[in-house]
């Protein structure tokens, strides 16, 4: 008997292979097979005139979906058949979870087998799982195929109903949908508060202190005095940046709390207080999808895209369980290996007296187990054969999974009050303690915190021992200035944790929540924290007015949890597109009644939380952001320099460009050579100078940007000459006989000879560098092989999964990649002398998946 096995990947088809008896012939569907249309093109031609063709859907005949074979695949579909010709039984192996199942529904469409067919489901890739699965087939669970169904559908009656509204209102290439809107909404709602906030200023005093006539020393801080609490950074208003309660706290400004620290320093010194506490400290439960995207961002800086990606491999190479589950559960399995594996490398002392298990989060989806080592017994990273970003998800995911059946840990707390007396001044100042009397589970883990300051939970503080009426040592005493800081920007981990709290989507979809919202331009990341854009404000702003329900996360939270409900097969799925979508009250009524009341050009007006613009508007335009005001009766308008953030526009800067836009070019004196006049302008790039008037005869007179740092305040005529000379000429090489330049390109400054170009150093200014330094930092640079005319920027090492060398390289037509053999040209925009291996591993990724 021949039977044919189809999984979604080339690499679980290896995988899954070497566990099949013979007879068993496995290949992959590549993904998905089949979906809605993506263009007109792909609409069949019998359908093309249907009034609802180009949605694809048709909302009158129970949501009928168009679904085509993109090009790409139909040699895969035909390779299929062919093998199905074959084979006597057709076993649909894709991933257990809605997508998966709805893969295997779409195969069986497509193929139509006349032979009989069983779906395999299995969540570990391990010989013995994959026994038990061919022994438990099931048929296809049409539950799971129409709630991810109806996901699609309705993502697509989202986007196609909105997204062309945004189009004709806004600016074309626009997008909203169902789940990404009421993330972008987030995003801007954070930056909107961190805009409206206000700092405020306040002081306290940190002491110095020892035991009396003992060495040690310890650090306390100032918290009371004369008996009233000390104002601290949450007893101000972060829209005024006032105390909320100002008689209820003491608020020491600079001179206060100098005269206080020259008053103390004469005081005498006591403990008035010590409170010591056991307590202990449970592990985290093992890892489902949204918290291991959470931590892999806090440790390793992982984006959401890079954690799946990476944990796809492992779980297809059968070194970890399937990687998109909301559940907390391990297996009795699991737990057993678990625990032998803590025996192992700990000792008994450091395994828990019981079995700990967790249960499934809210709306937890049909992959029941959470992410852990596959197997009954758990591979050690180091005995893993993994490398790099591999090793370090693979050990994550071995420690965290441990942990789990390993001891709490014991931890003592030290609270001690000293006070200091000076005449009728009482000061109390606090200090504590933390000592681990049994680290128990922090011996294998411990979880990573989102606030950069906070103190891990293994970090010790030592005290000496102290006791009440102790006198103590004062050695220093300084004060303190401190500011309130504004709510801190999401990264991706807290956006997971923010999405995955209010219910907006599923932990399996968050990854590509936030590559969506990234990719079409709503969100940029700075490396560490998610910045909204102009764009995005405008379609939130559009959105919220005339379509809030789109951007409330429990209308959202709703959504999900009846499509759960679909799942479990008790949920009619065409009721719940009709709710949605038809009636008074469906999107398609409530955009077709809003449409003709939206006003395009006051929808290019943003909704920016600045006082004291007076009628100055910032807009969204086809070119980007801009200024529009009056000025006694004349418009003017002057485009936002590119890179500014709608977080860091501030009343000054506005007003800065405003003025400098409506005084016109602004003279530096002539040029001692020429005699034209050197302009100071600004323009989308940011400000530059320019070497006479644009005219007929000269439409691009010769300009020259500002250097990285430089003011349009500070640039005088020598600054300006110098900056027009660029590139200028250091000299002839040595060796060559031929000119060494100096200029700015668009990653910044270089030298340059013979067409080869070397980045200039941070220490290094372009306009005074000299014939030596730039011969000095040539020879530094090293080879990076390749082309004529090609060098090396900066050598990034060695892959961390294939160990071929990564080189970030300049070139003829740019910088690029050297990877190996192979040349990938650099993203537009991007920095060649900051790039990290990270963004080239993402960046390799992407084109060899092309």
């Amino acid at each position: 008997m021949k039977s044919l096995v189809i999984v979604e990947s080339p690499t679980k088809t290896k995988t899954i292979s070497k566990y099949l008896p013979k007879g068993y012939v496995v290949d992959s569907s590549m993904g998905h097979i089949r979906d809605l249309p993506s263009s007109a093109k792909e609409i069949p031609a019998k359908l093309k005139k249907e009034p609802w063709a180009t949605l694809g859907i048709n909302a009158d005949n129970r949501y009928e979906a168009i679904y085509v074979v993109p090009a790409g695949k139909k040699k895969i579909v035909t390779r299929l058949k062919q093998l199905l010709k074959d084979a006597d039984e057709l076993i649909l192996a894709t991933d257990e979870d809605r997508e998966g199942e709805a893969i295997s529904w779409h195969l069986v469409e497509l193929l139509k087998p006349k032979v009989p067919v069983k779906r395999m489901v299995f969540r570990e890739i391990t010989e013995e799982a994959i026994r038990e699965a061919l022994n438990n087939v099931r048929e296809i669970d049409m539950n799971l195929v129409f709630a991810q169904e109806t996901r699609r559908i309705i993502d697509r009656l989202a986007g196609y109903t909105i997204s062309p509204l945004l189009w004709k209102k806004i600016s074309p290439g626009l997008s909203a949908g169902r789940v990404q809107s009421v993330a972008v909404e987030f995003l801007v709602t954070r930056e909107k508060e961190r805009m409206k906030f206000r700092s405020g200023t306040y002081y306290d005093l940190k002491a110095k202190l020892s035991k009396e006539k003992e060495k040690q020393t310890f650090e306390a801080q100032l918290s009371h005095l004369n008996g009233t609490r000390l104002a601290s950074g949450k007893d101000f208003d972060e829209n005024t940046g006032k105390l909320k309660k100002p008689d209820s706290v003491v608020l020491l400004d600079a001179p206060k709390a100098s005269a206080l620290r020259d008053q103390l320093e004469k005081a005498d010194w006591s403990v008035t207080d010590v409170d010591v506490k056991i307590q202990k400290r449970s592990p985290a439960p093992a890892f489902i999808t949204s918290t291991l995207q959470q931590e892999a961002n806090r440790k390793f800086g992982f984006s959401a895209r890079d954690t799946m990606s990476i944990a796809q491999k492992l779980y297809e190479n059968g070194l970890i369980t399937y990687m998109r589950t909301d559940s907390a559960t391990l297996s009795g399995q699991a737990i057993q290996a678990a625990r032998n594996e803590v025996e192992k490398q700990y000792g008994k002392e450091y395994l828990f007296d019981r079995v700990r298990n967790y249960g499934k989060s809210k709306g937890a989806q049909e992959a029941h187990e959470a992410i852990r080592p596959a197997g009954s017994e758990f591979i050690h990273p180091e005995a893993s054969r993994l490398s790099g970003r591999e090793l370090k998800l693979y050990d994550l995911i071995w420690k965290r999974t441990i942990a789990t059946q390993m001891a709490e840990a014991e931890l003592e707390f030290t609270n001690v009050t000293l006070t200091a007396t000076e005449g009728e001044t009482r000061a109390d100042f606090k200090t504590s303690g933390k000592k681990i009397l049994f680290p128990g589970f922090f011996r294998a883990y411990v979880e990573g915190s989102d606030d950069p300051e906070a103190a891990l939970e293994n970090q010790e503080q030592f005290l000496p021992p102290m006791t009440k009426g102790d006198t103590a040592s004062l050695h220093e005493l300084e004060s303190i200035s401190h500011e309130t800081k504004p709510p801190a920007r999401y990264t991706e981990a807290t956006l997971v944790r923010e999405l995955e709290k209010r219910g907006v989507g599923r932990p399996s979809t968050y990854a590509s929540i936030i590559s969506t919202i990234q990719d079409r331009g709503y969100a940029l990341s700075d490396g560490k924290t998610l910045i909204p854009t102009f764009t995005a404000f405008a379609v939130t702003d559009l959105l919220g007015e005339h379509f809030p329900h789109l951007i409330d996360s429990e209308f959202t939270s709703s959504l999900e949890d009846r499509l759960d409900q679909i799942a479990q097969g008790t949920f009619d799925p065409v009721k719940y597109l009709d709710d949605y979508y038809k009636g008074e009250e469906g999107l398609r009524a409530r955009v077709e009644e809003r449409e003709d009341k939206i006003d395009p050009q006051k929808a290019k007006v943003l909704q920016l939380p600045i006082e004291g613009l007076n009628g100055t508007q910032v807009h969204v335009g086809r070119y980007g952001p801009y200024l529009k005001s009056e000025e006694n009766g004349e418009e003017i308008r002057t485009s936002l320099p590119e890179g500014l953030h709608p977080g860091e526009l501030t009343l000054e800067k506005i007003r800065k460009l405003l003025k400098a836009e409506q005084e016109g070019p602004s003279s530096l004196g002539n040029h001692p050579e020429t005699g034209e006049p050197i302009l100071l302008l600004n323009g989308r790039y940011g400000p530059y100078v320019q070497l006479g008037e644009a005219t007929e005869e000269n439409k691009k007179p010769k300009r020259a940007s500002l250097l990285k740092g430089m003011n349009p305040e500070d640039v005088d005529l020598d600054t300006a000459v110098s900056l027009l000379t660029l590139p200028r000429t250091l000299g002839m090489h040595p060796d060559t006989g031929k000119e060494v330049k100096a200029g700015v390109g668009r990653f910044g400054p270089f030298v340059v000879h013979d067409g080869s170009f070397t980045s200039l150093r941070k220490e290094d200014n372009v306009l005074e560098v000299g014939l030596e330094r730039a011969l000095e930092l040539m020879s530094l640079k090293k080879s990076g092989g390749g082309s004529r005319g090609s060098s090396a920027i900066q050598d990034l090492g060695s892959h961390p999964e294939t160990d071929q060398p990564v080189k970030v390289m300049s070139g003829r037509y740019g910088p690029y990649l050297k990877y190996g053999k192979k040349n990938i040209s650099l993203p537009k925009g991007a920095d060649p002398e900051s790039y990290t291996m990270r963004e080239a591993v993402i960046l390799i990724e992407s084109k060899e998946k092309k």
